[in-house]
């Protein structure tokens, strides 16, 4: 009985918060995104909502984007921060150990890129996986937040300029198809990303 008084609960509230970010516009999207990069799970919601206010204002393209961008990045600050001020105890109580000593293996062979890339995947992602393992294994708020800013900025530009030339099929196709889409862009961006690294590192020719 009471997982499916949750399950109406949840689905009630989802549907609620969908319909007060679309009233409030940027401030809106910029809340849901906070609170889905934050402790709270709201999968695809905010992709749905950047191509629907998009779709509907095409001219304010860049500001839903940058709305959604810094919404996430504050949300995954508050996991970053709570992480890296001694949560590690926490942490390794709620999650496995074998996950976590992924996550920072990932962090201490690759970097950064460790975080951008699951941060342009879509649900289900570990993407706040790898937040927490950020701020675990210490590294620097600056960055931290270059790179999520950098990777979410990327991945809600190119869903805004697809709901521009696309209008309402964009949010048709990611009603119905947003993980195949949410991975088809990650997949370009990072062949991409890949190919520019190897590409600056190849010996300049005399």
């Amino acid at each position: 009985m009471w997982p499916g008084v949750l399950a109406v609960f949840v689905r009630a509230f989802i549907i609620w918060l969908h319909a007060l970010a679309l009233s409030l516009g940027g401030p809106g999207l910029f809340t849901v995104a906070a609170l889905d990069s934050s402790f709270v799970s709201l999968p695809q919601i905010n992709d749905l909502l950047v191509v629907l206010m998009v779709t509907q204002d095409k001219a304010w393209m860049p500001y839903y984007a940058a709305m959604a961008t810094l919404g996430s990045m504050v949300g995954c600050f508050i996991i970053y921060f709570l992480a890296n001020k001694g949560g590690e105890a926490m942490l390794r109580g709620r999650l496995s150990s074998g996950r976590l000593e992924q996550a920072l293996g990932l962090y201490r062979r690759h970097g950064l890129l460790a975080l951008m890339v699951p941060a342009l995947l879509p649900p289900p992602a570990p993407f706040k996986l790898f937040v927490l393992g950020a701020g675990l294994a210490g590294v620097r708020p600056l960055p931290f937040l270059l790179g999520v800013g950098l990777a979410r900025g990327i991945r809600y530009t190119i869903l805004g300029i697809l709901a521009v030339y696309y209008g309402d099929a964009a949010l048709e196709l990611m009603r119905t198809h947003g993980r195949v889409v949410g991975l088809s862009l990650a997949g370009v961006i990072v062949v991409g990303a890949i190919a520019w690294f190897v590409w600056r590192g190849r010996p300049v020719r005399a």
